[in-house]
């Protein structure tokens, strides 16, 4: 049977319900330990507010992507969709703390949007195209992470009341939901679908782990979380670094962001197509580990230059006024120690930013090159299963990243987690140099 061509009429709808869902997302993710703290939350509740979510992710996106297999993308879409605005509902509605809590779970648990898209992308593409459809759905992401967190802010600007981000987050959740239901078409026709369980058999919702014994699969699932650990732990302290390194706050730190995204969206939409025609996905996820790795390494060694118009009096007395992060009431306080204003300049932002465009287009291919490697090794009626488990150790990575590297940098020092992690990459791109190489001699 031969496989459907890239169909664009019907991967725009499956980019704009990812960017209006992701949308939603990230108008409250910056602003959850806020929520815990309006009910009066210490460490421990702050910990589980910023756990529940991507805990409930791991036991709820495997399931729900195999049953999108079994039961068609659309309605498994609708269901997380809904889910999430829900979700999003009840915490606008939150009188206690535990109604956060319990709003993350709902969503958590049944809002895999993003790896039920990645799987109609995979049904209406190639293997020849397949990394550049994914690339999209990563290009969604980050315009999401790019414009959901300003409007937030805006929000904010305008009242402190902490339910509104949440009530503008439902309402872009229910765009998404009209998007789904009136502009896109199913792509997993039902003579294509695996074949349905009984929705009471106990095995229906399980994560289908037998996946991990095909062919390179369990190594192809272990960069994904590990890359992930790192880039995702690499976020978490960037404004830590800044402010050490460059004197940067909020604003500037947002312009860093910015940029970041903007190369991110750069990499997936323009670099990934070429590279992957040239290269194929192999060589593309070698590449992508390889100017992850460069990319940390420069970040570590960024000088220690503030920006010219830093001034450590000024930055001292907004620093007291910041408010902690969630990694930082679960693990203590950050001592931050702020670079002198004697030796301003733009050789250090200079410097970060030319490190970050490695790590950024490094960061943006290798997601979507191991999803196209993924689904490579299975078949077509278990492409939500296979992504289901790849978004599900994303997720968990996403969980982890945040306190390893807390505690690496309180252990060890700021550079320290950075150094870390470009050792890590480099692991990875001589384990995938050995898989690769052997595989090519057993098909010989």
């Amino acid at each position: 049977m031969s496989r459907p061509k890239f169909d664009h009429a019907t991967v725009f709808p499956i980019f704009a319900l990812t960017f209006v869902d992701i949308l939603g997302l990230t108008l409250i993710l910056p602003l959850l330990h806020l929520y815990a703290l309006n009910f009066g939350a210490g460490p421990l509740e702050i910990g589980l507010v910023a756990a529940a979510f991507p805990l409930a992710q791991v036991l709820g996106v495997p399931v729900m992507g195999a049953l999108s297999d079994r039961y068609g993308r659309k309605p498994l879409l609708l269901i997380s969709q809904i889910t999430t605005c829900i979700g999003f509902i009840i915490l606008a509605l939150s009188n206690s703390l535990w109604m956060v809590i319990l709003s993350r779970l709902i969503d958590g648990l049944f809002g895999a949007n993003i790896a039920t898209a990645q799987a109609a992308i995979s049904d209406i593409t190639t293997e020849d195209n397949r990394a550049q459809g994914l690339g999209l759905t990563g290009a969604a992401f980050g315009l999401g992470f790019l414009f959901g967190p300003a409007i937030s802010l805006i929000a904010l600007e305008f009242s402190n009341n902490l339910a509104l981000p949440a009530w503008i987050a439902a309402v872009y959740s229910f765009i998404s939901i009209l998007v789904t239901v009136f502009m896109f078409r199913e792509t997993l026709p039902a003579n294509q679908r695996r074949t349905a369980a009984s929705p009471w058999a106990w095995r229906t919702w399980l994560p289908d782990l037998a996946l991990f014994k095909r062919p390179q699969m369990s190594t192809f699932m272990l960069l994904m979380f590990a890359q992930q650990v790192v880039f995702y732990g690499f976020e978490s302290l960037l404004g830590l670094f800044t402010l050490n390194r460059l004197g940067l706050l909020g604003q500037g730190n947002s312009l860093i962001f910015i940029f970041v995204g903007i190369v991110l969206i750069y990499g997936q939409t323009r670099l990934i197509g070429k590279w992957k025609k040239k290269y194929g996905e192999q060589r593309l996820s070698q590449i992508a580990l390889g100017a992850l790795a460069i990319g940390l390494l420069l970040f570590a060694l960024t000088p220690p230059q503030p920006h010219p118009l830093y001034v450590k009096t000024l930055a001292e007395r907004d620093v007291q006024e910041l408010t902690p992060s969630a990694t930082e009431s679960m693990i203590g306080q950050f001592a931050v120690q702020l670079p002198e204003d004697t030796n301003r300049g733009f050789g250090g932002v200079l410097w970060l930013l030319v490190a970050l465009v490695p790590l950024s287009i490094g960061a943006g291919l290798i997601r979507p090159s191991l999803n196209a490697l993924i689904t490579q090794r299975v078949d077509r009626t278990e492409y939500g299963a296979a992504l289901g488990l790849s978004a599900a150790l994303v997720t968990l990575a996403n969980a982890i990243a945040p306190l390893l590297g807390g505690l690496i940098y309180q252990q060890y020092g700021m550079t320290a987690p950075f150094m870390l992690g470009a050792v890590v990459i480099m692991l990875l791109l001589a384990l995938t140099v050995g898989v690769f190489r052997r595989a090519v001699l057993v098909q010989a």
